[in-house]
């Protein structure tokens, strides 16, 4: 008879192999690399809790063939302390083998000892299960935004992600798109222009120690936040600098002409590609001026866009900003007092990026 148990040791050498065939797509054998890490995340992560466990399924073969993770995650909400769980990676291999597999898995990782669950990468079938366990579903951290720098670019680039062979044209892209953001007739209305505005606040590279600085600081404000220790942040902040799909890591910090720190930002890409920004942090009222600096420097290393998730104390500032927005996966809430919900439904808690699993590797890291 098949069973849920937390995720073991010896477990790890098939959760990689179904992290490569379910996730990744690939009839590639699971390397050692990928082995270490899931182990690491999952068993030795960042804040281990020794209660909050990741689960799998185990069929009537004895076989694991499903599995979700549990990330733990220390939270303020207000001044009380309260322990919350990342549901990361859900994956069941052959469901119609037993198509409660997935449910099952869901309520293991609901049977936690957390005070609230979250998440930020359900899909609609995993959305509905939340929903049926009465969580909230947060529309405004629930948005991917895209801003285009370089519209033609910006289009050969999402070709190739159709058909590689569409990159060679990138280099064709470049006068045309340096036409459209001197003045040229074209769209200029999802452009970014080639000399930055006047105003616009100078950033500069920041390194580990102080993002884990900024990142203490910039969350302050928030009615629900990470309430991490320095090892643990310091960890994940490491960590996230690896994401070799996306390609290079740009984490900067915005200061005014005084030297004041008012923001900082982490984004990765290569010029001529779509950057892909896993945080924005800034300090109350500075959100439009780090927004501006951020889009500054990805115009001048030769960004064709950048994109990333939202959170509702972004979303005023990126309004007048020629934003767009779409929706491709939902960042939910569970909490088993009500009264915990009330920072996330207003809008007022740090959820999505370092707050989720998207500064994990594996989300956008190789494994070689």
């Amino acid at each position: 008879m098949s069973e849920i148990r937390a995720l073991g040791q010896t477990d790890i050498p098939t959760l990689a192999e179904l992290f490569q065939r379910i996730l990744r797509k690939t009839r590639q054998p699971a390397t050692a690399s990928l082995e270490a890490y899931l182990a690491e995340l999952f068993l030795d992560g960042p804040g281990r809790d020794p209660e909050i466990n990741s689960h799998v399924h185990v069929n009537d073969d004895g076989r694991v063939s499903g599995f979700v993770g549990a990330l733990p995650l220390p939270l303020l909400v207000g001044d009380r302390s309260v322990r919350a769980a990342v549901c990361g990676t859900l994956m069941v291999n052959n469901h119609a083998d037993d198509p409660f597999a997935g449910a099952r898995l869901m309520r293991a990782f609901f049977s936690g000892p957390q005070d609230i669950s979250l998440t930020e990468t359900a899909n609609d079938v995993s959305t509905t299960m939340w929903r049926k366990l009465r969580a909230t579903v947060l529309p405004e951290h629930s948005l991917e935004w895209l801003r285009v720098i370089r519209p033609v670019g910006f289009l050969t680039e999402m070709a190739a992600g159709a058909a590689g062979v569409m990159r060679l044209f990138g280099p064709l892209a470049k006068p045309v798109d340096a036409a459209i953001r001197r003045g040229a007739p074209g769209p200029r209305w999802i452009s970014v222009p080639a000399a930055a505005p006047t105003g616009t606040l100078a950033s500069i590279d920041a390194d580990d120690d102080i993002a884990v600085v900024l990142f203490r600081r910039f969350t302050e404000s928030f009615g629900a936040r990470p309430d991490w220790d320095c090892a643990s942040l310091r960890r994940m902040i490491a960590e996230s600098r690896r994401k070799a799909l996306y390609g290079s890591m740009v984490r900067r910090v915005v200061r005014t002409r005084d030297g004041r720190e008012v923001g900082m930002f982490l984004y990765y890409g290569d010029p001529g590609r779509i950057g892909r920004v896993v945080q924005v942090l800034f300090s109350p009222g500075q959100a439009g001026a780090v927004i501006d600096s951020m889009l500054a420097h990805a115009s001048e290393r030769g960004m064709v866009g950048l994109r990333g998730r939202t959170q509702p104390t972004l979303l005023e500032a990126m309004l007048g900003r020629r934003f767009m927005f779409l929706h491709a996966s939902a960042s939910i809430v569970h909490a088993r007092d009500p009264s915990l919900l009330e920072p996330f439904v207003a809008g007022k808690a740090f959820f999505n990026g370092f707050a989720g699993e998207s500064w994990s590797r594996l989300i956008g890291d190789r494994f070689d």
